[in-house]
């Protein structure tokens, strides 16, 4: 089945792949412009992008939860997922799906957990990692986006002040409890 035959990436799949991801114990952060569309950025796209915790053993619980989503992984996407490629992309399942082991402007996996945001149980990348990735990127498409990206993420940090913590402003918030 083609990727214009299947349609653009729904909600509704990231919340199978949040879902099933976190059954298996996946590390991960939603990027891209599916990550700004959870975050409620109004457009569209026709993949998603995953920033996975590059390790071996996420590797293999990835995998297991790509499989239960009925991605087809045959030898060698499995080998480039426990080797943590930079990119993976995966075109043979319900949606077209991107792991992004290295994202363009974004220095580590931890430093991008840290800053996180969590909406309905997706852990998304914040907004400015997102938008620093796509500038990073230097693809025409991405930075065709960035100006509709800031104006959004003005938007967004303006109506959410308050209202979403990062990772980081939660643990010490639990840690200052705890004292």
């Amino acid at each position: 089945m083609s990727q214009s035959d299947r349609g653009y990436f729904q909600l509704e799949q990231a919340r199978e792949v949040a879902n099933v991801f976190a059954e298996h114990g996946v590390e991960f952060l939603f990027i891209g412009k599916g990550g700004a569309i959870i975050l409620g950025y109004p457009a569209a796209t026709q993949d998603v992008d995953i920033f996975p915790r590059k390790s071996a053993e996420n590797g293999w619980k990835m995998i297991d939860a790509l499989r239960e989503l009925e991605f087809e992984i045959d030898q060698r996407t499995e080998e480039n997922i426990i080797a943590g490629w930079d990119l993976v992309q995966i075109n043979q399942g319900p949606f077209d799906l991107d792991l992004v082991f290295a994202p363009d402007g974004i220095e580590n996996f931890d430093k991008a957990r840290e800053r996180m945001i969590v909406v309905d149980g997706f852990p998304v990348a914040h907004i400015r990692d997102i938008i620093a990735s796509k500038r990073a990127s230097g693809r025409q498409k991405d930075l065709n986006d960035l100006p509709l990206l800031e104006d959004f993420r003005e938007e967004f940090e303006k109506s959410r002040r308050g209202e979403f913590k990062t990772a980081r402003e939660l643990a010490t918030e639990l840690t200052k409890t705890n004292e």
